[in-house]
């Protein structure tokens, strides 16, 4: 197939800009989402009828179901689905309010929810198309100081994991990005929160995942997704660097230590039921 139609959420700043620069500069065209649409246009120019900025607020179905209308109204179907909005939040699981804890999860898993359910009949209809869904290395591996955080994107990968085998047999594939540390403004204030501390906690939870590396460029990321989904046959999981490799590696390493170590057969004391 030749261009693809991209549909980014989040699409304002950080990988949702950078993923949608790379699929216009491959020659694609890409309905990028926002809440404040301004944002787009300001930061991607002269791409012309190829890029269609849209506002969505991804919590709100109403404003997913118009959003996608749209994409198929301007450029007939959608191929891929980039789900990159979301927020995050650093502070201990204890110091975390339920009012934080809901704002979280509204966007990072009951957002992706909502534009999921507005753009799969499209995609199911065309009996092609990918999912992406923008995890994190700490929805693989959670750690002290953003344990909330990494709930919302351990709930987004067991979905990613369902969606893979409940699409797989209707053409359309998925893609799980766990990227480590960017330099995506994550931490800045439009997206992310700290928690109200607590003395016994860490002062800051955020130091000890950062170290003195400095950060993954967004855009060498984003070129890394787009060739990636252009694949015949894409990874489901796509690590993004050297800090997601480790810290997904320290974690397969721990869990198959302790398998081998310490797990039981199940012992049936009754017979089970056919």
């Amino acid at each position: 197939m030749g261009v693809k139609i991209w549909m980014v959420t989040g699409a304002g700043r950080g990988f949702g800009k950078e993923i949608a620069k790379a699929a216009l500069e491959r020659g694609d065209a890409v309905v990028a989402t926002a809440r404040r649409p301004e944002q787009v246009s300001a930061g991607l120019a002269d791409y012309g009828e190829r890029l269609l900025p849209l506002r969505l607020d991804v919590t709100d179905e109403r404003e997913a179901e118009a959003a996608t209308a749209a994409a198929v109204a301007a450029f007939g179907r959608i191929d891929v689905l980039v789900h990159n909005a979301g927020r995050g939040l650093f502070g201990a699981v204890e110091e975390t309010s339920p009012a934080e804890a809901r704002t979280l999860f509204e966007t990072n898993v009951f957002g992706v929810l909502a534009v999921t359910r507005a753009v799969l009949p499209v995609l199911r209809a065309q009996r092609s198309g990918r999912l992406v869904l923008m995890s994190s290395m700490g929805g693989f591996s959670a750690g002290a100081g953003f344990g909330v955080y990494a709930a919302s994107k351990f709930a987004l990968e067991g979905m990613a994991e369902a969606l893979r085998e409940e699409l797989a047999p209707l053409g359309i594939g998925v893609v799980l990005v766990e990227p480590g540390v960017f330099d995506t403004g994550f931490g800045g204030a439009d997206s992310d929160q700290v928690a109200a501390k607590i003395e016994d906690y860490a002062a800051d939870p955020a130091e000890q995942y950062v170290d003195d590396e400095p950060p993954g460029d967004p855009a060498l990321g984003a070129a890394a997704i787009v060739e990636t989904v252009a694949m015949d046959d894409p990874p489901f999981r796509l690590p993004l660097g050297d800090d997601a490799v480790a810290r997904i590696t320290a974690k397969l390493t721990e869990v198959g230590a302790e398998l081998a170590e310490y797990a039981q057969p199940v012992v049936f004391t009754t017979p089970r039921p056919i």
